[in-house]
Formats: structure tokens, C-alpha cells, sequence
């Protein structure tokens, strides 16, 4: 069975991010898709020149990803995962990324694709002792925070889960401490692991 027939079935004919049915075609996901089904998604029109034109994004039209990103495909996921990167200053995708779960070998997949420009590489988020931050990493704070709006202070050696970085300056991550999303400076935290 050919690639395409292949994806058909698996998508009931229907764009795997957005669910159109209009305009299908395959996606190779890059950067080194073999053309292999594992390795391709089914994606209308409309989500294709978006994700090659990020300059034409509708933002509200990647909400569809409030669904999709749950697929059990890593394909799926992986797409899910840029945009929802690429559209991280929205707010509402960085909720979604928190809670978004990518087994390692697919989240390096991910990674793999953003080293195009799709992220903003030209800022590099280091630790209190140089090493390089990504989103999603943990790190550890290296002193006793003073929170300031919700009066608690975010103990030294609490470790913060999931981190993402705050992309126009590389001096700020953000994490929950306490259940409270802050913004963390990276002075102040040690990459675990």
C-alpha cells in the first residue's frame, strides 16, 4: 500500500491537525523524513502554508492543535509541538505545551526541525554555571526566591519541571513553584540532570 493510501486510512480523509477534509495532500515532516507513513502526516492547504509561510499565521486557527496534539502518532506530535513553539508568545499555546508529554525520541525529532529559523536560536538561555536551557528541561533553583505578587518564596533546591524559555531575553525562564507559573532568572537555577 502507497504512502498516500496509507495516510487516507489512518486520517479518515481528513487533515491530521485540523480535521479539514478539503485540499489534503502529504507532509513530510522534516528534517529527514524517509517518505514513510511513520514519517509523514496528511495536512490540508491551509495548515500547509502556514507551516511553510510562518508570516501568513491565523493563531486561531491553530487551536485545532487543543485536539491533535494529543494524537498517538509522533508524526502528529511533532508538528503539534513546533507550532505550538512557534506560537508560544500567544499564551494560550504555552498552556498546551505544559501540559504536552513527548517521549524522548520524539521530542528530539522535534527539536531537530527548529533549528531553522522557526525558533529563535539567536537567543541561548544558559544556567548559573553555562550550561545550555531548552524548554521542557528541569532545573534547580540555586537560592531562596522572594516571589513577589503571591507572597511565598520558592526555596533553594526546588526543582521546576518543564521550563520554557522566555524568547526575547535570555536572561528569563518560566516554571511553576507552588503551582504558580513565574518567570525565573537564569542566574538562579542549575539544569538537573
Amino acid at each position: 500500500m502507497n504512502t498516500e493510501k496509507t495516510l487516507h486510512e489512518r486520517s479518515a480523509s481528513r487533515c491530521e491537525l485540523c480535521t479539514a477534509s478539503e485540499q489534503l495532500s502529504i507532509f513530510e515532516v522534516p528534517p529527514s523524513s524517509n517518505g514513510s507513513a511513520e514519517e509523514s502526516i496528511l495536512i490540508c492547504s491551509t495548515c500547509r502554508d502556514q507551516i511553510e509561510n510562518p508570516d501568513t499565521i491565523d493563531v486561531n486557527h491553530w487551536r485545532c492543535l487543543n485536539d491533535s496534539m494529543w494524537s498517538q502518532l509522533p508524526a502528529v506530535q511533532v508538528v503539534a509541538w513546533r507550532m505550538l513553539n512557534r506560537l508560544s508568545g500567544e499564551g494560550w499555546p504555552q498552556d498546551l505545551l505544559d501540559m504536552l508529554y513527548l517521549d524522548e525520541k520524539t521530542l528530539a525529532w522535534a527539536e531537530s526541525g527548529m533549528e531553522d529559523g522557526d525558533n529563535t536560536d539567536s537567543v541561548r538561555h544558559v544556567d548559573s554555571h553555562g550550561a545550555l536551557l531548552n524548554a521542557g528541561d528541569t532545573v534547580t533553583l540555586t537560592k531562596d526566591l522572594n516571589v513577589k505578587g503571591a507572597n511565598f518564596t520558592a526555596k533553594r533546591g526546588t526543582a521546576v519541571r518543564g521550563i520554557s524559555l522566555v524568547h526575547d531575553n535570555p536572561e528569563q525562564i518560566e516554571g511553576r513553584v507552588n503551582g504558580q507559573k513565574i518567570v525565573i532568572l537564569t542566574r538562579f537555577v542549575k539544569k538537573a540532570g
